[in-house]
């Protein structure tokens, strides 16, 4: 879990300073790398608990030797070339060189370390955008509140006094919760305004509201994205506490069900 899913247990930045893809050979086996090794020689801890000294060494040893063999297997000729030959290819293709991927890895990091909060303004901005979405729905439920007073006579038998005044009594509370709603936002709006400088009300659908609505849409997106993303992280790490990681994805569901 360390190495594939150590920036979306951190962050992107470390991810750009600890992810194997970013790390050369040599300072693999340092800082984080390490804990590649640690994790695989965990499970010499059952095997190992009620061993001599004798047989815990063999083991010991038996483990790394096959951890080597398995490292320089994975590390084929056959795919050395062949992923040096995809990657000549997307180079000659996009017109790149060695230091430019360099050049990108750095650029991505400053990109990063430079990288701030939005202004207040702008946040002021889109947050206006969504109180001006509330205003609109606001006055629509107010219109509906109004035309439903003035019609709910018009079912009711002028006889029944009291389902005449039961439903008065309705209509009055629908009138005002709805223009005390309709009040607090357009309270709310006016104040936005007068802090952002905005002598006139953007209109809905201009380019100004789009663009800062489409602004606001991408934060959503976003947001949602990373608590999708660290929802599936935490589930990855209850199946390994399970020891239900690798099962197929029907049988891993029928034993959490049955489980919980």
């Amino acid at each position: 879990m360390v190495g594939a899913f150590h920036g979306h247990a951190h962050n992107r930045h470390c991810q750009l300073d600890w992810h194997p893809m970013y790390i050369d050979g040599t300072g693999h086996t340092e800082g984080k790398g390490c804990e590649h090794v640690f994790v695989s020689s965990n499970e010499l801890a059952q095997s190992t608990r009620h061993a001599s000294a004798f047989h815990q060494h063999q083991t010991i040893e038996e483990h790394f030797a096959f951890w080597d063999d398995d490292k320089y297997a994975a590390l084929t000729l056959t795919s050395i070339e062949t992923l040096t030959a995809e990657l000549s290819i997307l180079k000659d293709t996009l017109g790149l060189t060695n230091v430019d991927l360099i050049q990108f890895h750095s650029q991505e990091r400053l990109y990063l370390d430079n990288l701030k909060e939005p202004p207040l303004k702008e946040i002021l901005h889109i947050h206006y955008v969504q109180v001006l979405c509330e205003l609109a729905e606001q006055r629509s439920e107010w219109d509906l509140a109004h035309e439903a007073a003035n019609q709910v006579l018009t079912t009711i038998a002028a006889s029944d006094l009291s389902q005449i005044l039961a439903a008065l009594s309705q209509a009055r509370i629908c009138i005002d919760s709805g223009y005390a709603k309709l009040q607090n936002t357009e309270a709310l709006t006016a104040h936005m305004e007068i802090q952002l400088g905005i002598e006139e009300c953007w209109e809905i659908g201009g380019d100004t509201y789009n663009q800062y609505e489409q602004e606001a849409s991408q934060h959503q997106y976003r947001t949602a994205l990373d608590d999708l993303e660290w929802l599936v992280v935490m589930h990855l790490f209850k199946l390994s506490k399970l020891s239900l990681s690798g099962m197929g994805v029907h049988l891993t569901f029928h034993l959490l069900v049955w489980r919980y």
